[in-house]
């Protein structure tokens, strides 16, 4: 749902009382990624850069591009900055790296809106710090992105591709309020066990363990109902909300995933074997979820031949239009980013013996909840493809969407 921005919605409207009544533009905080090259030189600290750059010769890497697409990206950066400095906003940069080891709550309520400038993942990290429990007061903190390399990079989350060529008028249009307000649905991922206890995240971009100290939950007694359906006695909510998906499954992926689910809280137990369980929302509904579930031409194609009249004038004549017929299902796949239901994906079910059982369970559907339980060895919990829990045998989880979560961003055009 788009909301004119500057105009106070009335309250009937789903997420209304999350809207900014009167917005000002006076800070951006703005994240901008690291290009490949800064990535290599945090690998790397000792080496100077013409021995960096020798290294990465010799490892056959393309040192040239990697610069010159460095280049790109810190051109690029700079007129994002200096656009918001030209309308009169206080600027502070951060680096990827930076916002994910150090970004405070200060930070997050002194900025107006947040900019992440770079590609799609860049935007999500920034997703998961604009959240409720980052922020100090109630006041969301609204987040719009730049594609800073549109020819090689979708960066669907990011305004149109156009705005990177003039950041300036996307800027220009912030500021005097001529925009959209869109609110995106998010995951929000609640543990559930006899002690409210929460196992330590990785982060898969840094590869190290995420401490939880600034960023933590209480944990909350289960109402009887609930404690009894799903014989658990505390519950958590994990500190991040997913904005594209919550992903379940073996670590290991060649392994298959033995999982339990239970869905809008209904009294049949759907169990799976599986390369893995995706819960997407909206907005993840142009990623991962339709990766998983897509089609081609060619399946098309097969399926038709597959058919007992396939020599048929009629058959022939869509076999001949399978490529569109391909991209009308694909498109299908896709809703609403602030739809409130969620839609789970089976990654590659087993379908053979009692498998799945019941044998109605469905591979792919949309529901309000999910309940979760694993029977997996070594598995992880990742959200939007970041961060990192152990998800095994015994875990439970429930997956579910709140208003009150929603993401705020600004929408042009």
């Amino acid at each position: 749902m788009l909301v004119s921005a500057g105009k106070i919605v009335p309250e009937g409207l789903k997420y209304a009382k999350f809207t900014p009544a009167n917005f000002k533009l006076k800070r951006a905080l703005v994240v901008t990624k690291l290009s490949r090259y800064e990535f290599e030189q945090l690998r790397h600290p000792e080496l100077s850069q013409d021995q960096l750059q020798q290294k990465l010769r010799d490892r056959g890497t393309d040192v040239e591009m990697v610069l010159y697409l460095h280049k790109v990206h810190k051109d690029f950066e700079r007129r994002v900055v200096q656009s918001f400095q030209d309308v009169g906003c206080e600027v502070k940069l951060s680096s990827r790296l930076e916002f994910r080891s150090s970004l405070s709550k200060d930070v997050m309520s002194w900025a107006d809106v947040i900019v992440p400038v770079g590609g799609d993942g860049t935007f999500l990290l920034s997703a998961g710090r604009a959240s409720p429990l980052f922020a100090l007061s109630q006041q969301k903190t609204p987040i719009v992105g730049f594609n800073s390399d549109p020819l090689r990079s979708e960066g669907r989350l990011m305004l149109p591709k156009h705005y990177s060529d003039n950041p300036a008028d996307a800027v220009s249009r912030i500021k005097s309020g001529d925009f959209k307000w869109m609110h995106r649905s998010r995951v929000r991922t609640t543990m559930l066990g006899s002690n409210g206890k929460i196992p330590e995240s990785t982060d898969l971009f840094r590869h190290t363990e995420v401490k939880m100290e600034q960023v933590t939950t209480a944990p909350e007694m289960l109402d009887q109902d609930m404690a009894s359906k799903y014989k658990a006695k505390m519950k958590r909510i994990l500190p991040y909300l997913a904005l594209n998906e919550v992903f379940i499954g073996e670590h290991l992926s060649a392994r298959v995933s033995h999982l339990q689910l239970v869905l809008d809280h209904q009294d049949v137990v759907n169990k799976t074997k599986c390369s893995g369980l995706c819960v997407s929302t909206g907005t993840g509904s142009t990623s991962w979820h339709t990766s998983i579930n897509r089609i081609t031409s060619r399946d098309v194609d097969d399926l038709l031949r597959s058919l007992p009249n396939s020599s048929s004038k009629d058959v022939m004549m869509l076999r001949q239009n399978a490529e569109e017929i391909a991209q009308r299902y694909n498109q299908g796949l896709l809703f609403a980013p602030d739809d409130p239901r969620l839609c789970y994906s089976i990654r590659e079910q087993i379908c053979v013996g009692v498998w799945p059982s019941p044998k109605t369970f469905k591979e792919r559907d949309f529901v309000q909840t999910v309940f979760v339980k694993s029977h997996c060895i070594d598995a992880n919990l990742v959200i939007d493809g970041s961060i990192s829990y152990p998800f095994n045998d015994g875990a439970k989880v429930l997956l579910e969407v709140h208003p009150e979560d929603a993401l705020l961003t600004i929408a042009l055009d």
